[in-house]
């Protein structure tokens, strides 16, 4: 008698199963990670249809970003680098000197919570001054264009 002899079928599928494991563990420290990424200094942005200025520019001389928080302290951040320490007018004077020193060209920018009196800003702006920049810039937000239906304070009621 003749035995049958069964093989086994190859597959020719891949299991994804492991890979979507892989990808969600990834989502997820993404999602935790994400916020921690932003600059560390908590500032309120005022809103204004500025103009941007140029990204090749800002590539070719990293702005100087001095932060003026809530509470009236200061930050200063070259770049991409962030101090997370409040600096004294003094320091702050001290380093956008030497920054203009080695490049005329810095953009000098303030970046100031909406909350700060408009003294303090201009207190700022005077020392940026003392120190040689020739022309201050702000850092804001973008404004938003009104919610549909809700232009011109039109409510959604009818009468």
């Amino acid at each position: 008698m003749a035995r049958l002899v069964r093989r086994r079928k190859l597959m020719g599928e891949i299991n994804v199963v492991p890979y979507i494991d892989v990808m969600l563990v990834l989502l997820v420290i993404f999602m935790i990670t994400a916020p921690l990424l932003k600059e560390g200094v908590k500032v309120d942005l005022p809103a204004a249809g500025a103009k941007p200025i140029d990204p090749s520019f800002m590539d070719k001389h990293p702005p100087l970003i001095v932060t003026i928080d809530a509470n009236a302290r200061l930050y200063i951040n070259l770049g991409s680098g962030s101090d997370q320490q409040p600096v004294s007018e003094a320091t702050v004077s001290a380093r956008t000197a030497a920054l203009l020193r080695r490049d005329p060209q810095t953009p000098i920018l303030v970046r100031a919570d909406t909350t700060v009196p408009y003294g303090t800003i201009v207190r700022a702006m005077v020392l940026l001054q003392h120190a040689g920049a020739a022309k201050v810039g702000f850092l804001t937000d973008p404004v938003r264009p009104p919610a549909r239906g809700q232009a011109n304070g039109a409510g959604g009621g009818a009468g």
